[in-house]
């Protein structure tokens, strides 16, 4: 498969389990009373329309440019993070009201360990599913898979705490009869809320970054800036004297790289043009499928010591 197709089925991967989990902890959760393994439920929902969302955004992504979108559809996948950070804040509330209103009118749980076996399923299937994400998108560099990884990963965490939650219940009332610790339930959805948050602000940063056409990553850019100090010849072949207005941005997986570069005034066309395509080739070497803009300015001796000023 090559790569757009790798990016289509784990992200359809994503739907399916997220499905699976989401009626599995639904109706574990109803059966038992656990508001915990509800709000765990509720979290695998907003999973699953994350997901949905990631396969709708890799799959309009990976279009080419046209027309209308003569940059390409790469930020849809940005779009698509922001969406799914919003999903995550409002299932975070959700989860804190019913805990709160379970701590104030609290209700014994029944069958404890039913809950405790969906919550370890939910974490070992997250686990994997989350891995495979993870892989395809570092070998993308797909934000959109990126965020559901990171769904996925934080559901792990959530499921683990509900476990140990549900857990401490039941051998809590095993060990200590006539005590109740059905508060330990409501705590532990609370818990699972906030590291919801903790993860839907990282994602939230992570996805405006781009969408606010910020920089691309500072050790990518320290690479090019090295590169085209690099090419200054003082006087020798291939007469580049230096460069300036570097801009960089990311779209999606695309990193656009533009800057003015200074040659030789006796220069060529044709022979301009053959150092903007080996500049460019060495470029994306190191940044595939860069988007590389070359201004070609001829050296002025007199403005550059003016500029160094």
């Amino acid at each position: 498969m090559n790569l757009q197709q790798q990016k289509n089925v784990v992200a359809a991967l994503s739907v399916v389990s997220n499905s699976l989990l989401v009626v599995a902890k639904l109706v574990i959760g109803l059966l038992i009373g656990s508001v915990s393994v509800m709000s765990e439920a509720i979290h695998s929902g907003v999973d699953l329309i994350a997901a949905l969302i990631a396969l709708i955004a890799v799959r309009s992504s990976g279009k080419p440019a046209d027309e209308r979108h003569p940059f390409g559809h790469g930020k849809i996948e940005n779009v698509s993070g922001a969406i799914e950070a919003l999903l995550i804040f409002l299932a975070a509330g959700w989860i804190i009201y019913e805990a709160v209103h379970k701590l104030i009118a609290p209700s014994p749980l029944e069958a404890v360990g039913w809950g405790v076996g969906v919550m370890l399923v939910s974490a070992v299937l997250n686990l994997v599913v989350s891995h495979m994400l993870f892989k395809v998108a570092r070998r993308t560099d797909s934000i959109a898979l990126e965020a559901d990884a990171w769904h996925l990963r934080t559901d792990v965490w959530t499921s683990a705490g509900v476990m140990l939650g549900l857990s401490l219940i039941w051998a809590s009332e095993t060990l200590l009869p006539g005590w109740h610790f059905h508060w330990i339930d409501p705590v532990a959805a609370i818990v699972v809320a906030f590291l919801i948050i903790r993860a839907a602000w990282e994602l939230t940063v992570r996805a405006g970054r781009d969408l606010l056409d910020t920089n691309i990553s500072a050790d990518e850019e320290d690479w090019v800036r090295k590169y085209l100090e690099d090419l200054r010849s003082d006087g020798e072949e291939p007469r580049i004297f230096g460069y300036h207005r570097l801009r960089t941005r990311k779209s999606g997986n695309t990193r656009f790289v533009e800057f003015h570069l200074f040659v030789s005034p006796d220069m060529s066309v044709d022979e301009s043009h053959h150092i903007t395509q080996v500049v460019k080739a060495d470029i994306r070497k190191h940044l595939p499928d860069a988007d590389v803009l070359i201004h070609i300015e001829p050296y002025d001796p007199r403005r550059d010591s003016k500029r160094r000023r």
